[in-house]
């Protein structure tokens, strides 16, 4: 008797199971992973919607304001980012590229107005700039423009990265001259994501150890005496380590601690969209920076689960399509940015969990805020230009259309005949 054995699910001979899922993981072609890519970032824009709407309608309507007011501006720039990613998309590399000088020199203008009288303080930070009803943050645009310019310097500068001096200038005085002017602004978290990005720039262009390990030392240090130079900020590491007073969490330690509250009662499936208790004025500014412990308690471990792996998924897709590609500014830049998403979502995600103290880094495509939703969707359109695939021209011995054309009556009798 003749037993058909099941085949198994890894099987990829076979049409059923995960044949076709395990075929289309190993296919290395270009550009097969770019509507991954896309998928991801649209599925983490609409959640930073939902949240934003959610966190933000108590404490609007507490101030007297419409409660729909954040959700529409911040759905307006949601679409305004999604519009320039696509459009930076088209872009070939060539043009990305002579971008770098001009982001780099409007980035620093725009740094340097945020201490003339356009610049505004919010939150202590004097990181903003006004015109009209109009405000922006020049840091966020600021971090693209830095890896852009970057990859341009070291992708012409390959062959000379073995003499410190060509590997250190001019990209360490162009960054510590950007984290400088954000440092003055008291935006320590921007400080630190920016030493970040120009830690990974060096990384992925190919920098000698040492000049990074360097490089890394004094951003170091730079990070320390920064910390050490505000009380508030002193106070906020010693609560993280639990060095505080007693009544410490209705002080520096009040948000931390309220923050951690929500994470712990949303449980595995969280109290219900729009129904977090801790939103209830009990966090400041929830819709910004501590956006992902409303999540928590809204959505539950399920929530934070799903956001965490939409940031691998993305991650993975971005670093395995541009594994396959030669072009070494295309590495960089693509490298580069995928790192700060990431690496900023990490810090988020261990500040408001108590794994880090209280520094003010945003989460990517969740909180609040035009300016930093629009620089990070121009980034990703940055990622999906220099990984698109090449057009390759039409080969010579590629089977050519059949063209019909009409025959004489003779030419047939004669052909039949034959």
């Amino acid at each position: 008797m003749n037993v058909r054995r099941k085949r198994p699910l890894w099987d990829r001979s076979g049409r059923r199971g995960l044949g076709k899922l395990a075929l289309w993981l190993e296919d290395d072609s270009p550009g097969r992973l770019r509507p991954l890519i896309l998928a991801a970032v649209l599925s983490l824009s609409a959640i930073g919607l939902v949240e934003v709407a959610s966190a933000s309608s108590v404490e609007s309507v507490a101030a007297g304001i419409n409660p729909y007011d954040l959700p529409i501006k911040q759905g307006m720039w949601t679409i305004a980012g999604v519009v320039i990613m696509l459009v930076l998309a088209r872009f070939p590399v060539e043009r990305i590229r002579k971008l770098g000088w001009p982001m780099l020199i409007g980035a620093v203008i725009a740094l340097i107005l945020v201490f003339t009288p356009l610049g505004m303080t919010v939150n202590g930070n004097r990181n903003w700039i006004g015109v009209g009803g109009f405000t922006a943050q020049p840091s966020e645009f600021a971090k693209l423009a830095l890896i852009v310019w970057a990859a341009g310097i070291l992708e012409r500068k390959q062959v000379l990265l073995g003499q410190w001096k060509h590997a250190a200038i001019p990209l360490l005085p162009a960054g510590a001259l950007i984290m400088a002017v954000v440092a003055l602004g008291h935006d320590l978290g921007t400080t630190l994501v920016i030493m970040m990005i120009l830690a990974a720039t060096l990384f992925f262009g190919g920098v000698r150890m040492k000049v990074f390990s360097v490089a890394a030392l004094i951003c170091a240090v730079a990070a320390v005496l920064l910390a050490a130079s505000s009380g508030n900020r002193m106070g906020r590491i010693f609560s993280w380590l639990g060095a505080g007073s007693g009544d410490d969490a209705q002080g520096v330690g009040y948000q931390a601690t309220n923050g951690l509250y929500a994470l712990a009662s949303g449980g595995w499936f969280g109290v219900g969209l729009g129904q977090s208790r801790q939103k209830w004025n009990w966090i400041p500014e929830a819709h910004n920076d501590f956006i992902f412990t409303i999540l928590g308690e809204e959505l539950g471990l399920a929530g934070t689960l799903l956001v965490l792996a939409l940031f691998a998924v993305l991650a993975i897709a971005v670093f395995k399509t541009i594994a396959g590609n030669t072009d070494t500014f295309s590495r960089i830049v693509a490298s580069s940015i995928i790192a700060w998403i990431i690496g900023q979502a990490v810090l988020n995600m261990s500040m408001v969990s108590g794994l880090l103290p209280v520094i003010g880094v945003p989460l990517p495509f969740i909180s609040y805020g035009g300016s930093a939703m629009v620089s990070t969707l121009a980034g990703m359109g940055v990622i999906l230009a220099v990984t698109r695939p090449p057009v390759s021209p039409p080969s010579a011995t590629a089977p050519q259309p059949k063209r019909f054309r009409l025959r004489s009556p003779n030419r047939a009798k004669s052909g039949t005949q034959r």
